[in-house]
């Protein structure tokens, strides 16, 4: 061990020789300034842990903010130092599993989080990775109980995110979007940093999209962009909301800019969609080309990536293949419901019609309401024959959010015309009302009692295989209304003293989650 130790400190050592750190100035970004401090305090002790720790959290930060994935594996780096130094540094712990997580490889971000919490039973913020990995899993009752652990220790705009994110599982948009307004009014008033502020108001955005509200998710992505200027999150998701408003080329400009800042497959996906809406085929073909370039451009990506990959393979019949061999592997290590949704929607592009019932099954099991999924739904409940589910899916969809996606809303639209055509003999008395389903079903963000009147129900397709009912978290959260529950990020952890391995608080602000249900491989 003290072999180690001293090889990966002499290694460091042999990093940092020779660098300057950065002037700070107000044009170093608080990630740069950070990593440059670091850098220069363990030039002059290269044995202090709390130096490592800085430095990984610095290029934490690094990671966050620029999307380029080798800046984990220097975090990485830096906090295995820090443990070879100060083995019991449960902050180092915390962090090491953040980064873990963040690579996807969950079992091992689990272990770091719970040795981290074995140390620091009081840190909610390693309950918070914890709970993000086993939420990746599929282990939604685990990450429920360890977020309320979460909450209990932290009640913060972090421990608000995360269980706003199993309320949009849970199938109550409403009551995530009050969570993630208070986990802004509570990041403003405890002054938390401006990028967890603007994750917030841009998830808001997200969530508010997600339901149809496009007047409320424009104003949150705006007010995230005030918060964090050129933050590339809400520059994707200020496009989402062009889109749908048929503003082409405010889109195309915002897809541009926020893919120039962090190039992530899902930007050139949906910039690429666009092009394909207003005809400029060439154009659309340089994004998707750039999508395979990203997800393959190194092993980490093909790792971080799949899931982007596959569905883009599958939304654009290529590769088909191919798209199965990635929804598998992305399967065998995040067991959640996006990955069986992914799962489903390549089957049914194959032609695989009864696998794809099946995994749609479990992708449908918790009653999330996502247009996506009920998209996905319909669509295949068509092929198989299902009218009368296919229509109600499809409804659905058309409902939560009748502009969901550039491409695929109105692919949905033609799809529910043949389905209601194929059950005229059924409803011919409804037939003209059931064509429109804008007009008859209630839009999303109106009020619950409004919606419960005016929606079909979800239809039961898959009872023999389902864990929950279909509505069952929407109807507990309109219950239960505004509830606090955990959301993630670390703060206020205690670290051993490298000299005397004494517990003392590390002011270190934990990251953010890395990103919630819609936005997971779920929602582009």
């Amino acid at each position: 061990m003290r072999g180690l130790r001293r090889g990966l400190v002499v290694l460091w050592a042999a990093a940092l020789a020779g660098l300057v750190a950065p002037p700070i100035d107000a044009a170093v970004s608080p990630a740069d300034r950070a990593i440059g401090l670091a850098e220069l305090k363990l030039r002059r002790n290269p044995y202090d842990a709390a130096g490592y720790f800085r430095l990984g959290d610095g290029y934490i930060q690094k990671a966050r903010e620029t999307g380029d994935a080798t800046h984990w594996a220097r975090a990485e780096q830096a906090l295995r130092t820090a443990l070879a130094l100060a083995p019991d540094y449960a902050a180092a712990h915390r962090h090491l599993g953040y980064v873990l997580y963040s690579r996807h490889e969950f079992s091992a971000a689990m272990a770091a989080a719970t040795r981290a919490i074995e140390l620091h039973p009081s840190d909610g913020h390693a309950y918070g990775i914890l709970g993000d990995a086993q939420l990746e899993v599929g282990q939604y009752e685990q990450a429920e109980s360890t977020y309320r652990k979460m909450k209990a220790r932290h009640d913060d705009l972090y421990a608000y995110g995360r269980l706003a994110g199993l309320k949009t599982l849970r199938g109550d948009p409403r009551g995530a979007i009050r969570l993630l307004e208070r986990a802004v009014d509570e990041g403003r008033k405890a002054g938390r940093p401006r990028e967890s502020i603007a994750w917030a108001e841009w998830q808001l955005g997200i969530e508010h999209f997600a339901i149809g509200n496009l007047s409320a998710a424009e104003a949150r992505h705006r007010a995230s962009l005030a918060v964090y200027p050129s933050y590339h999150r809400a520059l994707a998701g200020l496009a989402q909301v062009r889109a749908a408003r048929d503003d082409f080329a405010g889109a195309i400009e915002l897809y541009a800019k926020a893919i120039a800042i962090v190039p992530l497959p899902e930007y050139a996906t949906a910039l690429g969609d666009v092009y394909t809406t207003v005809g400029q085929p060439e154009a659309a073909r340089q994004q998707y080309d750039l999508v395979e370039y990203i997800g393959r451009l190194s092993a980490l990506n093909q790792v971080l990536y799949n899931r982007e990959l596959a569905l883009f393979y599958a939304d654009h019949d290529l590769k088909l293949d191919e798209a199965l061999q990635l929804a598998q592997k992305e399967l065998e290590v995040r067991r959640d419901i996006y990955a069986w949704d992914l799962l489903a929607w390549v089957r049914y592009k194959r032609g695989e019609l009864p696998e794809a019932r099946a995994a749609l099954c479990e992708a449908l099991k918790l009653g999330t309401v996502d247009a996506r999924l009920f998209f996905h739904a319909g669509l295949i409940h068509l092929a198989l024959g299902e009218t009368r589910l296919a229509k109600s899916y499809l409804q659905r969809a058309l409902s939560t959010n009748p502009r969901f996606h550039v491409l695929h809303a109105a692919q949905a639209e033609r799809a529910l015309g043949t389905a209601v055509a194929a059950n005229s003999s059924e409803r011919a008395s409804t037939a003209s009302s059931e064509t429109s389903p804008r007009n008859r079903i209630a839009p999303a963000w109106q009020s619950e009692a409004s919606r419960r009147r005016a929606e079909p129900p979800i239809p039961r397709s898959c009872e023999a295989s389902r864990q929950f009912e279909p509505n069952a978290g929407r109807e507990a959260a309109v219950r239960g209304a505004a509830e606090g529950q955990p959301s993630l990020r670390f703060r206020d952890q205690a670290k051993p003293s490298a000299a005397r391995g004494e517990a003392r608080i590390d002011r270190a602000e934990p990251p953010i989650p890395k990103s919630a249900p819609r936005t997971a491989g779920k929602r582009r």
